[in-house]
């Protein structure tokens, strides 16, 4: 983009930085505080995704990070505005995805009075991002800007809130455009690889762990050969599923919540455990169990493109400081002699997940069964088709049962956020409109964000949402059975028609109550062209694939 020098509004100025930085979506609920960068929107070809809640359009936002790779953007008004953006902006630093919030902010000459909506966006916003900032001259603002995108995709991603007070987006100013940024790779070493030949060489039980961001189709893919030619068993972490195809000889399931018992042995066995992405953190370690903390029993190579997090939680043997495209590009070097052993080792490791992942081996009570739905879903979704999912009990199901082999296709909070998966699969349309879109949400979940269907509706956006419906809030109900059981509290939910809700914002809605009318239902669903609703009532004892509400509360009281 050639540099702009005329004088240019504070306003205008921003938006010429997000277009010289290759943004053509922007997620936003309109503020009066940030009206300049409205109105200098609305000349350009960037699309304006107009939310209901500040929630949703951060959700949706980092939803879009997840699939490019690079910051989704998010825009809000002040005080009350970004404080709805806070659980958008939590996800994103757990999840360790790129996202830019903009806050409209009080004039400069008003602060330190407590101002109407006047918030004090570093104090707030400084421990859950990698960086918060203010804007005060508009002659700054393509450096901040340029350094926003740097912050936010460099190293560990993460989200970067920046706060426009309203009087310098109409400041006016001369000012040179800033060039496009791309994210910094960091790649490991000849040393360093030598030894890791060596290492794999040498371990007769080895695991390799994917996880975290940064990785692309390519590195997916030159992992999964690596693997392959290397008789190298490999697992996910939570929530990463689309990092390692699942029907590749050697994936082994992933670890995270309701764990396959058979892969946590296999976790806690290995002698030789290749950490690449990721940081090991609460759930997938187990609650810090399956690594000893500071120093595993496990020969532990942790790759990480964020030299900050090696070390920092596990010491491991090697820690190598490498972006997952550089580390796989120089995989592909390696000359491991897997010992004998290992082809068996593999083949074990996977018939365990294809196990573990059958829906078919798994009975619960009542008229609409989730092993039915996750069977006929995997029967009749494509490959591409988008699966996301907020937080509840629900979503074991589609992290269990359903096999992901592509990268790309899964869209969910490792911060375990409630209400993420319907803006998730609003984000991921926007982007991607000739996908398939699938949201999972329980019915708790699904009233965090509920009011983001009729975003869906406003931009024609035809998702299927399947609301799982067992009248509580389950998975909190499942914990009071565990240490509290039979004293139901706080739990309870009396949910609305759901399927009257999709037609009353302009979508398709039904209501399914039997196994038999699930896949008619889903058909006329994706008929439609509509966004739609199929409203899932499920017995509320089917808390889990393995056990009832009444088993859990029975082994409690024992």
């Amino acid at each position: 983009m050639e540099n702009n020098i005329k004088t240019r509004s504070g306003g205008q100025i921003l938006v010429d930085q997000l277009m010289a930085q290759g943004v053509e979506h922007v997620f936003c609920v309109p503020g009066e505080s940030y009206l300049a960068v409205l109105d200098a929107l609305h000349d350009t070809d960037i699309q304006i995704t107009v939310c209901r809640q500040e929630g949703g359009a951060a959700m949706m936002a980092d939803a879009y990070g997840k699939l490019t790779g690079r910051p989704g953007i998010c825009m809000v008004t002040r005080g009350p505005g970004v404080s709805n953006a806070f659980a958008g902006i939590h996800i994103a630093r757990q999840d360790s995805t790129p996202l830019i919030v903009f806050v409209g902010q009080i004039e400069t000459g008003m602060r330190e009075r407590e101002a109407f909506q006047e918030v004090d966006y570093r104090a707030v916003f400084g421990t859950q991002t990698k960086w918060t900032t203010e804007i005060d001259d508009a002659s700054r603002i393509p450096e901040l800007i340029s350094r926003a995108f740097h912050v936010a995709t460099s190293g560990r991603p993460g989200p970067v809130v920046i706060a426009l007070p309203e009087d310098m987006l109409v400041q006016l100013r001369e000012v040179a455009d800033a060039p496009r940024v791309e994210a910094v790779e960091s790649a490991p070493t000849q040393s360093q690889m030598d030894t890791l030949e060596n290492l794999l060489s040498e371990a007769k039980n080895p695991l390799a762990i994917l996880g975290g961001s940064r990785w692309s189709e390519d590195s997916v893919n030159a992992f999964a050969r690596f693997a392959e030619k290397n008789q190298l068993p490999v697992a996910v972490q939570f929530r990463r599923q689309m990092l390692f195809p699942a029907n590749h000889p050697c994936f082994a399931g992933d670890i995270g919540l309701g764990i396959n018992p058979k892969l946590l042995k296999r976790f806690e066995q290995a002698d030789t455990v290749l950490l690449v992405g990721g940081r090991m953190s609460e759930v997938p370690s187990q609650s810090y169990t399956a690594l000893s903390i500071p120093v595993p029993k496990q020969k532990l190579v942790h790759v990480h493109p964020d030299s900050q997090e090696l070390n920092r939680v596990y010491q491991a043997q090697l820690a190598i400081n490498a972006t997952p495209a550089e580390f796989t590009r120089a995989l592909g070097k390696l000359s491991i002699k897997p010992g004998t052993g290992r082809e068996d080792l593999v083949k074990q490791a996977h018939n365990d997940y294809l196990s573990w992942s059958d829906p078919a081996t798994v009975s619960v009570p009542g008229k609409l069964q989730m092993p039915h739905i996750m069977q006929y879903l995997d029967s009749r979704l494509t490959p591409d088709t988008i699966m996301t999912n907020g937080a509840g009990n629900y979503a074991t199901w589609l992290h269990r049962f359903h096999r992901f082999t592509q990268f790309g296709t899964q869209l969910a909070p490792t911060s375990g956020s409630m209400g993420y998966g319907l803006p998730a699969a609003v984000g991921a349309k926007r982007l991607l409109p000739d996908t398939p879109v699938v949201c999972f949400a329980g019915d708790g979940c699904f009233m965090m964000h509920g009011q983001e269907f009729a975003t869906a509706v406003q931009y024609g956006l035809n998702i299927v949402v399947l609301i799982f419906d067992n009248g509580m809030y389950g998975t909190i109900r499942m914990h009071q059975e565990k240490h509290y059981p039979g004293r139901i509290s706080a739990t309870h939910l009396q949910n609305p028609d759901f399927a009257a809700y999709a037609f009353a914002f302009g979508g398709h809605g039904e209501r399914v109550e039997s196994n038999e009318e699930f896949g008619p239902a889903f058909e006329r669903a994706v008929a439609s062209g509509k966004p739609a609703i199929l409203h899932c009532l499920v017995d509320p004892q089917a808390i889990t694939p393995s056990a009832t509400i009444d088993q859990i509360r029975a082994a409690a009281l024992k």
